[in-house]
C-alpha cells in the first residue's frame, strides 16, 4: 500500500497480507506517512467507494475522491472532483518505480520488518532522484 504525493513521490507505505481489503490499510498506511503535514485528498480507484471509510478520512480531514461503484443509489461527490481521478496514473508510475528494484517485485524475505525496511529505502532512493 502507497501513498504518493500530486508529483507522484511517496508519502507513506506500508506492507500487509494480501487477504485484507484496502480500504481496511488506508489510515494505517496514512499513520506511517514520511511528512508531518497530512495529505488534504486521496484518490483512489472504484475499491475506495465506502461511505465509512469516507467519514472516517473525512474526521481527520482528509477528502476521499473515488469514482462510485455501479450499485451506489446516492452519488456523493461531482464531476468536478471526479476530474481530479484522471492524475491516478502518478501513483502507477511510483509502482512502477518500486518495481525497479528487483529485491521488491518478488518478496524474498521472510521476516516482514525486512521486506518493509526494502520499501523504504526504495522510496528514499526515489526522492533523493527526484528531488
Amino acid at each position: 500500500m502507497a501513498i504518493a504525493d500530486r508529483h507522484g513521490l511517496p508519502i507513506a507505505v506500508g506492507i500487509a497480507s494480501a487477504s485484507p481489503h484496502e480500504i481496511k490499510l488506508v489510515e494505517a498506511t496514512l499513520e506511517k506517512r514520511f511528512l508531518r503535514r497530512k495529505p488534504r485528498r486521496l484518490i483512489g480507484d472504484r475499491a475506495y467507494d465506502s461511505d465509512p471509510l469516507d467519514q472516517r478520512l473525512r474526521r481527520r480531514g482528509v477528502r476521499l475522491i473515488a469514482p462510485h461503484r455501479g450499485t451506489r443509489i446516492h452519488k456523493t461527490q461531482d464531476g468536478r472532483e471526479l476530474r481530479r481521478y484522471c492524475r491516478r496514473w502518478k501513483i502507477e508510475r511510483l509502482f512502477a518505480w518500486l518495481h525497479n528494484f528487483r529485491r521488491l517485485v518478488t518478496r524474498w524475505e521472510y521476516h516482514e520488518a525486512n521486506f518493509l525496511g526494502l520499501v523504504q529505502l526504495a522510496c528514499v532512493l526515489i526522492l533523493m532522484r527526484n528531488l
